[in-house]
């Protein structure tokens, strides 16, 4: 399909102008692997967000926002990285408007550790706005912004495969962010799901997936990244040990439930966690820093990362958050 053909085809999905049987067929037809194209990507995810509840920020904040996030479905098992490398990087000056939910293909997602954190998370739209404002962090719970989305899941739970939906959530977020850094369980989306993001209007933009799979730059191989920068993708290789980082095993990074991943952020910003923890966040950290036009390149977006932990801004805006949530 074409941009303008998927476009009505999910205008009919998410108008819910398709019954069940209609629907099922439909999502069989975009079932995801190395032949699903960037059109199809690009025009599922702006009609997706076109029925998004938006968070109501300012144009001027909109245009600042950034999210770290990743599609899930690496089947690895990792703490929740992504989520700690968001408040590290609000912490050194980001505006950090993170998209998720609960746990679907791990023991925590981002809300169940967030909660284990003290994070208010039952606050209303008006509210994680405001909290994005006056804490430059903010949490946006997918099912309260993607109403469509009650519909069209029970039937999407009916297909074993993998589906587009495995990857719309991080291009989608409600804030309307056009920074990212993104992560993907399969290499072969990197430079799609960059170009779909050009051409939904994103400015500024790393997708990673390492060697493994994972959806996170790793520190136990390579990971291949696109950017999208200055209107233009092109891609390369990250390599950790180009940066000083050592090389550490995949179950050195791995983690449990909501409450483990708690500890270990805690860990992390208290500079008692083991090195690979560490390390693989302030490599993440470094790459969102570096899209968000706070660092020069990588290296500089280490240092300011490091920074923050031992200084102990990332523990004080960690406690900054937990309080104004849970006053509002």
């Amino acid at each position: 399909m074409n941009y303008n053909e998927a476009k009505q085809y999910f205008m009919l999905l998410f108008n819910h102008e398709m019954n069940d049987k209609e629907m099922r067929e439909f999502l069989l037809s975009v079932k995801l692997d190395e032949s699903t194209n960037v059109e199809t990507i690009a025009a599922a995810a702006e009609v997706m967000r076109s029925h998004a509840i938006p968070l109501p920020i300012s144009d001027d904040l909109r245009s600042k926002v950034i999210d770290i996030v990743g599609t899930g479905g690496d089947k690895i098992g990792s703490f929740n990285i992504s989520s700690t490398v968001s408040l590290l990087v609000a912490s050194c000056g980001s505006m950090v408007a993170k998209h998720g939910s609960r746990s679907v293909t791990s023991k925590s997602g981002s809300a169940d550790m967030f909660e284990k954190l003290g994070i208010r998370l039952d606050l209303s739209i008006e509210n994680s706005a405001r909290l994005l404002e006056e804490c430059g962090f903010t949490f946006m719970f997918a099912q309260n912004h993607h109403p469509a989305m009650k519909f069209i899941m029970p039937i999407r739970k009916t297909i074993p495969d993998k589906t587009i939906f495995n990857i719309l959530g991080p291009l989608t977020n409600p804030a309307g962010t056009k920074k990212s850094l993104l992560g993907v369980f399969n290499k072969s989306f990197v430079p799609k799901i960059a170009e779909a993001l050009r051409i939904n209007g994103a400015t500024s933009t790393i997708v990673v997936s390492s060697l493994e799979g994972m959806d996170e730059i790793s520190i136990s191989d390579i990971s291949y990244a696109s950017r999208l920068e200055g209107g233009a993708v092109h891609e390369f290789i990250i390599d950790p040990q180009e940066y000083g980082i050592k090389k550490a095993p995949l179950s050195a990074i791995i983690g449990g439930d909501g409450a483990e991943n708690a500890q270990i952020l805690h860990n992390i910003f208290e500079g008692r966690s083991s090195d690979a923890q560490r390390d693989i966040v302030l490599i993440n950290a470094a790459a969102a820093l570096m899209v968000d036009g706070l660092a020069r390149d990588m290296q500089d977006g280490l240092e300011m990362a490091r920074e923050a932990i031992k200084s102990t801004k990332a523990k004080e805006k960690l406690k900054q958050i937990i309080e104004i949530s849970n006053k509002l």
